[in-house]
């Protein structure tokens, strides 16, 4: 019976292997970590590679009727044209340098270029849902939200209430969580906007009790937007320990936007097919959901969404192109760095090319595995010249990268291959150099909170500390 049983086993391996080698066209760094799991696994093995192992990029998850197909084409090919024959004219002279960036995004992504905008740049969580809660208590209309994480603290209290009290004034209300993100969450907690009126889902839930075969792949988008006319990207979840109130991390850092003007659209047409994908109850686009006046404001911005449906790592790609086209500086702050083979040569040419390239990652860490692999990739940089820096006032988490002060990015994406591969992003390309000085500042704000880690440093780490690093940077492409 054993024998029969691991030559079934073994059946499954090979066909497994043969999948992953020959059908799924995988990174080969990812494809040796399956086939090493495989070999020397060959039971858990095939559990894991069922709840972790699949490749979406082959489903069409975002269903779209032949009508918004011919939409988004026509639209898309029109501001194509009108880039390339360059009859958009930037309010900031220096965007034009990133032209071919911008049509780069839209052409890939389909992220449609606005420049009716304003930015209002948060870094504490105090300031970014007291703000949120007054747009909130203003709505006219509709408030949409998507946030990764939701805890059933006194802030997701709060935040449910709220929006329950806007559902009985007859404003449309709809949430969205993940599912593994907030995977704690009891079933009533957002029953008082239910009974309100209100609707809130789950993306990718579990069919089966405590088991999700989706588990790898999670929706980490944070994104708020309340009447078509204001919308809030970046990385803060809801919870009290984004406001500074876990005494583990102390200060969360974390940077947001608040939007407003014409990529709020782009914003809300992203949370509309992440909606329709979760939820029985579809929002149809219409006139309700679009802005009733754009700001008297000119900063450019790109909404740039992907996820493990796409075969192009739309975010990932825009980093690398804002990376080569660097002059003088490149400024990142991520929580966690493990970087792909092109974002890691980019990063290297840069610093030897005479660029200012400065990386900032928390002093502690709150993923211990992530973290590890973090540091070893830090072996990769610092001999090429980039300086790393590592933030002690609480936890680090803003995502942002900043090129020469006139190119930026805010969202939710990490600078690791989970945000580039796995999981559902989206990130707001900013090409304004104000906006850009601003969070130039903000970095320099927070080097005071910082110590330098040298290379010399880091070769004296202790053996044991570089052995976890080398094994845990073997499973990094799936981390």
């Amino acid at each position: 019976m054993l024998e029969h049983l691991y030559g079934f086993i073994t059946i499954l391996n090979v066909l497994l292997a043969i999948t992953v080698i020959f059908l799924e066209r995988r990174n080969v760094g990812v494809t040796w970590a399956w086939l090493m799991i495989l070999l020397f696994l060959p039971v858990v093995g095939f559990v894991l590679y069922m709840l972790f192992g699949q490749n979406l990029s082959r489903r069409k998850l975002y269903k779209l009727g032949a009508r918004e197909q011919m939409v988004i084409r026509t639209v898309v090919n029109s501001q194509l044209e009108d880039l390339k024959d360059k009859t958009i004219l930037f309010p900031d002279p220096a965007s034009e340098e990133y032209r071919d960036m911008i049509i780069l995004n839209l052409q890939a992504g389909k992220a449609l270029y606005t420049q009716e905008n304003q930015v209002e740049i948060f870094t504490n969580g105090m300031d970014k849902f007291e703000a949120l809660f007054q747009d909130i208590k203003n709505a006219r209309k509709h408030i949409h939200l998507i946030y990764y994480i939701v805890q059933m603290d006194g802030t997701g209290k709060r935040l449910v209430e709220a929006l329950a009290e806007k559902a009985r004034e007859g404003v449309e209300v709809r949430f969205l969580y993940d599912d593994i993100g907030s995977s704690h969450m009891t079933a009533d907690f957002f029953k008082p906007l239910r009974v309100a009126g209100g609707q809130a889902v789950a993306f990718f839930p579990s069919r089966f009790p405590f088991l999700n075969i989706r588990v790898n792949y999670r929706n980490h988008r944070k994104l708020a937007i309340i009447d078509g006319t204001v919308g809030y990207i970046g990385g803060y979840n809801v919870g009290d320990e984004y406001l500074g109130l876990d005494p583990r991390f102390g200060l969360w850092r974390d940077t947001h936007l608040k939007i407003r003007g014409s990529a709020v659209l782009m914003m809300n047409s992203q949370f509309m097919l992440d909606w329709n994908l979760s939820s029985a109850n579809k929002v149809v686009p219409d006139t309700r959901y679009l802005p009733a006046a754009l700001p008297d404001s000119q900063v450019g911005i790109q909404i740039v969404s992907s996820g493990p449906n796409d075969s192009m790592e739309h975010i990932r790609n825009a980093y690398i192109k804002m990376i080569n086209k660097a002059k003088t500086s490149i400024w990142i702050q991520t929580p966690y760095l493990i970087p792909d083979e092109s974002l890691l040569n980019a990063l290297q040419l840069a610093a030897l090319s005479g660029v200012d390239v400065r990386i900032m990652i928390p002093r502690t860490p709150d993923h211990r595995m992530v973290y590890w692999a973090t540091y070893s990739y830090l072996g990769n940089l610092l001999p090429y010249g980039v300086r790393c820096f590592l933030y002690g006032k609480g936890f680090l988490h803003a995502k942002t990268i900043t090129v020469d002060s006139e190119v930026s990015s805010v969202g939710t994406a990490n600078f690791d291959i989970r945000s580039f591969k796995l999981n559902f992003e989206v990130n707001a390309f900013i090409y304004d150099t104000e906006v850009g000085r601003r969070l130039n500042g903000i970095f320099m704000e927070d080097l005071q909170e910082c110590i330098e880690l040298t290379r010399e440093m880091y070769d004296k780490r202790p053996i044991h500390h570089k052995m976890r690093e080398s094994f845990v940077r073997l499973m990094s492409p799936i981390l």
